[in-house]
Protein backbone atom coordinates (compact mmCIF):
# COMPACT_ATOMS: atom_id res chain seq x y z
CA UNK A 1 0.00 0.00 0.00
CA UNK A 2 1.52 3.43 -1.05
CA UNK A 3 1.71 5.95 1.70
CA UNK A 4 0.07 9.22 1.43
CA UNK A 5 2.64 11.99 0.90
CA UNK A 6 2.13 15.30 3.94
CA UNK A 7 0.78 17.54 1.06
CA UNK A 8 -2.04 15.07 0.07
CA UNK A 9 -3.05 14.91 3.50
CA UNK A 10 -3.25 18.69 4.20
CA UNK A 11 -4.98 18.85 0.86
CA UNK A 12 -7.83 16.49 2.39
CA UNK A 13 -8.30 18.24 5.37
CA UNK A 14 -8.57 21.51 3.26
CA UNK A 15 -11.16 19.77 1.13
CA UNK A 16 -13.07 18.20 4.04
CA UNK A 17 -13.16 22.30 6.06
CA UNK A 18 -14.43 23.15 2.45
CA UNK A 19 -16.95 20.89 2.44
CA UNK A 20 -18.22 20.52 5.40
CA UNK A 21 -18.24 24.42 5.76
CA UNK A 22 -20.18 24.95 2.43
CA UNK A 23 -22.97 21.84 4.10
CA UNK A 24 -23.19 24.38 6.63
CA UNK A 25 -24.21 27.37 4.95
CA UNK A 26 -26.54 25.11 2.30
CA UNK A 27 -28.37 24.09 5.65
CA UNK A 28 -27.77 26.84 7.40
CA UNK A 29 -29.12 24.64 10.65
CA UNK A 30 -25.88 24.63 12.64
CA UNK A 31 -25.63 20.60 11.29
CA UNK A 32 -21.83 20.65 9.90
CA UNK A 33 -20.21 23.44 11.66
CA UNK A 34 -18.98 21.14 14.71
CA UNK A 35 -17.02 19.09 11.72
CA UNK A 36 -15.48 22.50 10.12
CA UNK A 37 -13.77 23.01 13.28
CA UNK A 38 -13.06 19.29 13.90
CA UNK A 39 -11.14 19.23 10.50
CA UNK A 40 -9.25 22.21 11.34
CA UNK A 41 -8.21 20.28 14.60
CA UNK A 42 -7.34 17.43 11.90
CA UNK A 43 -5.52 19.80 9.76
CA UNK A 44 -3.12 21.29 12.78
CA UNK A 45 -2.54 17.71 13.74
CA UNK A 46 -1.37 16.75 10.00
CA UNK A 47 0.95 20.56 10.33
CA UNK A 48 2.46 18.61 13.85
CA UNK A 49 3.47 15.76 12.29
CA UNK A 50 0.85 13.51 14.03
CA UNK A 51 0.05 10.12 11.80
CA UNK A 52 -3.22 9.37 10.14
CA UNK A 53 -5.13 7.44 12.56
CA UNK A 54 -4.07 10.34 15.34
CA UNK A 55 -5.28 12.97 12.94
CA UNK A 56 -8.50 11.01 12.73
CA UNK A 57 -9.16 10.99 16.95
CA UNK A 58 -8.15 14.69 17.19
CA UNK A 59 -11.21 15.04 14.58
CA UNK A 60 -13.47 13.20 16.34
CA UNK A 61 -12.88 14.50 19.54
CA UNK A 62 -12.43 18.34 18.71
CA UNK A 63 -16.01 17.44 16.86
CA UNK A 64 -17.59 16.06 19.79
CA UNK A 65 -15.88 18.80 22.07
CA UNK A 66 -17.53 21.51 19.65
CA UNK A 67 -20.41 20.05 19.49
CA UNK A 68 -21.12 19.56 23.55
CA UNK A 69 -20.00 22.80 23.84
CA UNK A 70 -21.85 25.16 21.51
CA UNK A 71 -24.93 23.24 21.22
CA UNK A 72 -26.61 24.30 24.23
CA UNK A 73 -25.65 28.06 23.84
CA UNK A 74 -26.97 27.51 20.27
CA UNK A 75 -30.17 26.25 21.08
CA UNK A 76 -30.54 28.56 24.02
CA UNK A 77 -30.39 31.88 21.48
CA UNK A 78 -31.25 30.63 18.25
CA UNK A 79 -35.67 29.97 19.07
CA UNK A 80 -37.42 28.51 16.07
CA UNK A 81 -39.73 30.88 14.98
CA UNK A 82 -43.75 29.96 15.31
CA UNK A 83 -45.75 31.81 13.69
CA UNK A 84 -49.02 32.23 15.95
CA UNK A 85 -52.83 32.69 14.82
CA UNK A 86 -56.16 33.42 15.70
CA UNK A 87 -56.56 30.05 16.06
CA UNK A 88 -54.72 29.25 18.85
CA UNK A 89 -56.53 31.52 21.16
CA UNK A 90 -59.13 28.52 20.94
CA UNK A 91 -56.57 26.57 22.84
CA UNK A 92 -57.89 25.32 26.62
CA UNK A 93 -61.44 27.31 26.01
CA UNK A 94 -65.09 25.52 26.29
CA UNK A 95 -67.04 24.52 23.55
CA UNK A 96 -70.44 23.27 22.95
CA UNK A 97 -70.75 20.36 20.91
CA UNK A 98 -72.84 20.98 17.95
CA UNK A 99 -72.83 17.59 16.45
CA UNK A 100 -72.21 14.56 17.76
CA UNK A 101 -68.08 13.88 17.91
CA UNK A 102 -67.76 10.20 16.89
CA UNK A 103 -64.12 9.50 15.65
CA UNK A 104 -64.99 6.05 14.02
CA UNK A 105 -67.24 7.79 11.77
CA UNK A 106 -65.20 10.68 11.34
CA UNK A 107 -68.32 12.86 12.17
CA UNK A 108 -68.36 16.01 14.83
CA UNK A 109 -68.42 19.32 15.34
CA UNK A 110 -67.99 22.02 17.90
CA UNK A 111 -69.30 25.60 18.67
CA UNK A 112 -66.91 27.85 20.15
CA UNK A 113 -65.10 31.62 20.29
CA UNK A 114 -68.35 32.58 17.67
CA UNK A 115 -67.68 29.63 15.09
CA UNK A 116 -68.04 26.24 14.28
CA UNK A 117 -65.34 23.46 14.24
CA UNK A 118 -65.03 20.30 12.91
CA UNK A 119 -63.70 18.23 16.04
CA UNK A 120 -62.59 15.18 17.61
CA UNK A 121 -62.35 13.25 20.69
CA UNK A 122 -58.85 13.16 22.30
CA UNK A 123 -59.72 9.46 23.42
CA UNK A 124 -61.61 8.03 20.93
CA UNK A 125 -65.04 8.51 22.92
CA UNK A 126 -68.08 9.37 21.35
CA UNK A 127 -69.75 12.90 22.65
CA UNK A 128 -73.44 13.27 22.43
CA UNK A 129 -74.35 17.03 21.12
CA UNK A 130 -75.17 19.36 23.84
CA UNK A 131 -72.12 18.59 25.69
CA UNK A 132 -69.64 20.87 26.89
CA UNK A 133 -66.07 19.54 25.85
CA UNK A 134 -62.49 21.07 26.10
CA UNK A 135 -60.03 22.05 23.51
CA UNK A 136 -56.79 20.11 23.94
CA UNK A 137 -55.08 21.01 20.59
CA UNK A 138 -55.51 21.87 17.43
CA UNK A 139 -54.78 18.84 14.18
CA UNK A 140 -54.63 20.51 11.08
CA UNK A 141 -58.44 22.20 10.88
CA UNK A 142 -59.90 19.83 13.23
CA UNK A 143 -60.07 20.90 17.02
CA UNK A 144 -59.14 17.45 19.62
CA UNK A 145 -61.62 17.94 22.43
CA UNK A 146 -62.56 16.03 25.36
CA UNK A 147 -65.51 16.08 27.89
CA UNK A 148 -64.80 18.61 30.36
Amino acid sequence: MAEISDTMIYAIWAVAIILFGIAEAVTAQLVSIWFVIGAVGGLIAAFCGANLYVQLIVFIAVSVLALVITRPLVKKYIKPKTEHTNADRILNQECIVTEEINNLKGIGQVKGDGKVWTARSADDSVIPAGSVVKVEKISGVKLIVKLK
